[in-house]
């Protein structure tokens, strides 16, 4: 196993080879393990992972782990990366380093209804390390960590950073009903004031509701799509 410690409130278990720790992690809470579990895979090419959780607030509340995961990344490679290497977050998942897309967070539960508290959440880090191919002219907005100046970042200490600020950030949220939660994450959101498309509705990305649902001006109407929507099947 690689040589990766967790902050109290967390416990590790490290898979290997082709395993997505991902599902392992939604494997492993619909058999009842308990919350605080980090699973992970360290290839040499992609940092991959994911937390479980186990809230007790309704689901359309307990989504908010994923912009708080989101910003304990940011947070995490922020203290680790060159102080020039820009991070921001889009809405559906995506993260950007540079302003290209650099991974995605994703999440799974145990139920899809946003006033039922779910049993189990998981939320899921996606990081590639390397570029998929030496040619990258072809997908100018596609990146990889160590192509944009984190050669010197390594996968193990980024794991671990990401666990202790997204414990942080989990903190600070039940502490004040997530008011420093929402505004770190608006300083990093990209995308905001812009065009866009979700579920089928485009408009302009106007911000977020006190769940983090997604505002959204479509012409004489404004949208809001919770993040429930970006849930996965499990």
């Amino acid at each position: 196993m690689s040589d990766v410690s967790f902050p109290p409130l967390l416990h590790g278990h490290q898979v290997s080879g082709v395993e997505d720790p991902f599902d392992t992690a939604c494997k492993k809470a619909i058999f009842g393990c308990d919350a605080g579990l980090v699973t992970f895979n360290l290839a040499p090419d992609i940092l991959r992972a994911a937390m479980v959780f186990a809230p007790e607030v309704p689901l359309r509340k307990a989504m908010a782990m994923m912009p708080t995961c989101g910003v304990g990344f940011q947070n995490a490679l922020g203290a680790l990366a060159p102080p020039e290497v820009a991070v921001h977050l889009e809405w559906q998942g995506a993260v950007r380093v540079n302003g290209a897309r650099c991974g995605s967070l994703r999440a799974a539960a145990s139920c899809s209804d946003p006033e039922v508290t779910p049993d189990w959440l998981v939320i899921g880090l996606e990081l590639p390390l390397w570029p998929a191919s030496e040619d990258t002219g072809h997908s100018p907005d596609e990146t990889a960590l160590y192509a944009e100046g984190c050669a010197d970042v390594e996968a193990p200490a980024l794991l671990e950073s990401w666990a202790r600020h997204s414990l942080h950030w989990i903190t600070r949220w039940e502490d004040d009903n997530g008011r420093a939660l929402h505004a770190e994450w608006r300083s990093l959101a990209h995308g905001m004031g812009e065009d866009t498309v979700q579920n089928a509705l485009s408009g302009s990305f106007l911000g977020i509701d006190e769940d983090f649902g997604m505002l959204l001006r479509a012409e004489d109407t404004t949208h809001m799509i919770p993040l429930t929507s970006l849930l996965e099947t499990s």
